[in-house]
């Protein structure tokens, strides 16, 4: 048997009923390099059917959606597109100006020269020319709507045409996949998800030329306002639980990170500021090299000039008490995250959910159970800002390779040994550049700590957008913005002047 026969009937047995026609396709699409146009008409026909029963998932879903929305738009046309809308609100206005007009005319009858008589005739006046302004406007939009049907059908045609001159292509990958894998779920055509397609389809197509039919009758979900009343209310029950449950532990952190946060301001703040300038200065050279030395020297003269020193100051104690925190707590939960799988899923889902729910949002369980403060704005900084700490550290302890524990292993090194000579080392780029995002994201939360009572530059900030004042927030802006330049460059280290 040749080697060309044997193609032969793996296609028929791919292929079934239809294996000449994809013997023939897939000869031509294997004679050129690159795409070979070709023309598959049930595909065109079909369309998300013909996907569904040849189980091309990854291209049934979007064609499908395609086909749903020009399907919208020309259910939206035949409706009479927005002239609907137009019209009904030109009906609404014709009633309100002859009920205004009969009343004005009752009120010429009885006097004719009285205030009320003119307000009334103005606003009927008023009402019929705001009445034929709508009845054009919709007479407009019965005009347009043969544009927006022509563009439905053409969204349609392209669509369905942009499937046929892919299909055989998308058969012919499948097909390869089906004889390096043996797969049977992935040969010939399924009458079943054909249906399941179909079904969805003669699902989905009356909803939308119901809803465009008759507008009011799926205008809104059916929901029930108490519902959203009674929930809130529970919600309310339990965070006054919780609170009351938790007040003796959160009055403690309060006081420890108080107490945290004073003793660092005041360093920073009462310390005199040539002092502190000058450490700073010191600490930019040794650690990442004079091109951050000048960049930080550049920086504090901004904020000196400008009026920003102690601001400033007072930030730098919020974002370090925060990002100390974010640290202590981060890189262990980071390290066991990195060694033990279970702990790393359990974990995972907790720094999904602080990420991406909106900082405003647990503002409020925040304020709820420690009050306004600025102990409230560095735990809600910690809870924004953990997240990078802990993924990269965990990424860094993970991607560890094996064959260096083996080799410390082998060497009779302990456990410790391994974590703080081996893990821990070999893990630190991806430590430190958790880190650095660490102190980014926590120096992004200033401007909203500011909102409950945390001061700094943040205040500045928010005050600028109180008043509508563009330079002053312009310029406070930029010195939260030489802020995170400045420690990020000084995180990185040397790195960042090479």
């Amino acid at each position: 048997m040749t080697e060309q026969t044997a193609r032969d009937e793996a296609i028929a047995r791919f292929a079934g009923s239809n294996g000449a026609y994809y013997r023939q396709a897939f000869q031509r699409i294997g004679d050129r390099r690159g795409y070979t146009p070709s023309v598959n008409a049930a595909a065109v026909l079909l369309g998300p059917i013909w996907l569904g029963g040849r189980r091309l998932w990854s291209a049934f879903w979007p064609f499908l959606i395609a086909d749903l929305l020009a399907v919208v738009v020309i259910a939206f046309a035949l409706s009479g597109g927005a002239s609907t809308e137009q019209g009904a609100r030109a009906e609404r206005l014709e009633r309100l100006a002859a009920t205004r007009l009969s009343e004005a005319k009752a009120a010429n009858d009885r006097d004719s020269t009285s205030t009320i008589a003119k307000s009334l005739t103005r606003s009927a006046t008023a009402l019929e020319q705001a009445a034929r302004e709508a009845r054009q406007t919709a007479a407009d939009a019965k005009a347009g709507a043969s544009l927006i049907l022509a563009l439905g059908g053409g969204l349609l045609a392209a669509t369905r045409l942009g499937l046929g001159a892919i299909a055989n292509h998308l058969v012919e990958c499948r097909f390869r996949e089906w004889r390096l894998e043996s797969d049977t779920a992935k040969s010939g055509f399924s009458p079943l998800h054909s249906a399941g397609a179909a079904a969805l389809l003669a699902i989905l197509i009356p909803i939308i030329a119901l809803h465009f039919s008759d507008r009011t009758l799926l205008d809104a979900f059916p929901s029930d306002p108490a519902w959203n009343s009674a929930a809130a209310a529970w919600l309310d029950h339990v965070i006054s639980s919780i609170s009351a449950t938790l007040a003796p532990a959160a009055g403690a952190l309060t006081s420890a990170i108080n107490g945290m946060l004073g003793l660092l301001e005041a360093a920073l703040t009462e310390t005199p500021w040539p002092v502190v300038m000058a450490i700073i200065l010191a600490i930019a050279w040794q650690l990442a090299g004079f091109r951050v030395f000048l960049l930080t020297l550049v920086a504090i003269s901004y904020l000196a000039i400008l009026g920003y020193w102690e601001k400033s100051m007072q930030t730098v104690a919020l974002l370090g008490t925060a990002v100390l925190i974010s640290i202590a707590i981060g890189i262990p939960l980071g390290v066991l995250c990195g060694y033990n799988r279970r702990v790393a899923a359990i974990v995972r889902p907790l720094l999904d959910f602080m990420q991406t729910m909106p900082a405003f949002v647990y503002l409020i369980p925040v304020i709820a159970l420690f009050g306004i403060g600025k102990s409230s704005g560095i735990i809600a900084t910690v809870i924004f800002g953990i997240p990078p700490v802990v993924r990269l550290t965990a990424l860094g302890i993970a991607s560890v390779p094996p064959s260096v524990r083996e080799a410390a292993i082998a060497f009779g090194a302990s456990r410790s040994f391994i974590l703080f000579k081996v893990d821990l080392p070999t893990a630190a780029p991806s430590i430190m550049a958790g880190i650095s995002q660490t102190i980014l994201m926590c120096l992004s939360m200033v401007v909203i700590a500011a909102l409950i009572g945390a001061k700094g530059l943040g205040e500045d900030v928010l005050h600028a957008l109180q008043y509508a004042a563009q330079g002053q927030g312009l310029l406070a802006g930029l010195a939260i913005l030489l802020c995170a330049i400045v420690l990020d460059r000084m995180v990185q280290g040397r790195r960042a002047d090479g």
